[in-house]
């Protein structure tokens, strides 16, 4: 066999929103497009802000001499400022263009942060229900993920987390709001979290990093704010994208920024540029990084996804499903009417609904639910929710 055996496990084990969406273009061929329901991507339906189009088109018609050459790998230094400033304003952290990389996005700053602190076999700390992928990263760069339950609420365990702590351990990621829960942690959880590491590494005689991976930071319900990690845990790596506040997924367009009061600032910061260039990303997207620099205070309709949350939630809890109430990004992760998930979607799939079972996230039991499509889409499938309540007995 050509494929390597790593390879081979990793797709078996973390496909399943695949294996949904080509079953979904299944049913949509037999059944046609509108009669089948897909909750099961998280692709945004909504479109990038009126903004960001002003500036494509201001770009378009008076172009940049160069602007689509190579840069210094870290990014412009424009749009770093710009990034800093904004981090600047919304935690009150001093943060500087130095301590800010461009990246191909969320996932390209997961990997050049794991590329640059990991050494073979060292552990990474991750929360589950997880994003599958953070398996495959930690996999990437010789690292050992070393996964700990959460709770009845989808939050860490403070005593399994201490207790998963331990020689090896270099990382802990944070996915606050969660996929794919839409849980969001609160600012006492992050604190007792930072407290326990320090602890930890105060024992130990190392490092150890929090990486807070945060694309949905700005999608919050019900009056929250963003609580930041630079708060409560001097060695903290925030990562995120505009794939989801600017609805700009298929652009790859996001950034790294190190604590200004981390442990050996200056040699991390080299590292992750250098990692940015040889992990093959070079540097992020020249026209993507001119922008979002002007964008950095412009978010498309978070009361639009909070209206469908308010939709979802109310119609699956009326008809018995047992669900934690989202607070943010744009899923909702009910339990299961039965042990086995992949039974349940199967069942959801047979009336045209798509979900992802919750064993795909590292806790089967559960389904995922991604609301961010159309209105169609969203009341579409509660029919199907309502057979599938009414064949599995719940209660309304």
């Amino acid at each position: 066999m050509s494929m390597s055996e790593n390879v081979r496990r990793q797709m078996v084990e973390g496909s399943w929103i695949r294996r949904m969406f080509e079953e979904g273009n299944a049913l949509r061929a037999l059944h046609g497009a509108d009669k089948v329901f897909d909750l099961s991507l998280g692709n945004p339906i909504v479109e990038p802000p009126a903004e960001f189009n002003a500036e494509l088109l201001k770009l378009a018609e008076h172009p940049i001499p160069g602007m689509h050459r190579y840069m210094a790998n870290a990014g412009y230094e424009s749009t770093r400022a710009a990034v800093a400033a904004e981090l600047e304003r919304e935690t009150g952290v001093s943060i500087a263009f130095r301590d800010v990389v461009m990246t191909c996005g969320a996932s390209g700053a997961m990997n050049v942060a794991l590329k640059t602190l990991l050494n073979p076999g060292e552990e990474v700390i991750v929360f589950e229900p997880f994003f599958v992928e953070f398996l495959g990263y930690v996999d990437n760069h010789g690292g050992k993920p070393r996964i700990v339950r959460t709770d009845r609420e989808f939050l860490p365990d403070l005593e399994k987390f201490e207790q998963a702590i331990g020689p090896q351990t270099k990382a802990v990621i944070l996915n606050s709001p969660n996929n794919p829960t839409g849980v969001v942690y609160p600012e006492r959880v992050i604190h007792a979290l930072g407290e326990i590491l320090a602890r930890k590494e105060a024992e130990l005689g190392h490092q150890i990093y929090i990486i807070s991976d945060e694309p949905y930071r700005r999608i919050l319900f019900d009056g929250l704010t963003p609580v930041s990690v630079f708060h409560h845990y001097h060695n903290s790596i925030v990562i995120t994208s505009h794939s989801k506040d600017l609805a700009l997924p298929g652009e790859r367009i996001g950034y790294l920024a190190l604590n200004p009061e981390s442990d050996e600032h200056d040699e991390l910061m080299a590292g992750f540029i250098h990692c940015n260039r040889v992990l093959g990303f070079v540097n992020a997207p020249a026209l993507m990084q001119r922008l979002v620099t002007g964008l950095q205070h412009i978010t498309v309709s978070v009361p639009e996804y909070e209206r469908k949350r308010d939709l979802l939630y109310g119609e699956l809890v009326g008809m018995g499903y047992d669900v934690v109430r989202p607070q943010g990004a744009f899923y909702m992760f009910p339990k299961s009417p039965v042990e086995e998930d992949v039974e349940f979607v199967r069942e959801l799939l047979s009336l045209l609904v798509l979900v992802v079972p919750g064993r795909g996230f590292g806790r089967p039991g559960h389904f995922r639910i991604s609301y961010c499509v159309d209105n169609r889409t969203l009341e579409g499938s509660l029919e199907g929710f309502r057979k599938a309540a009414a064949r599995y007995g719940l209660k309304r």
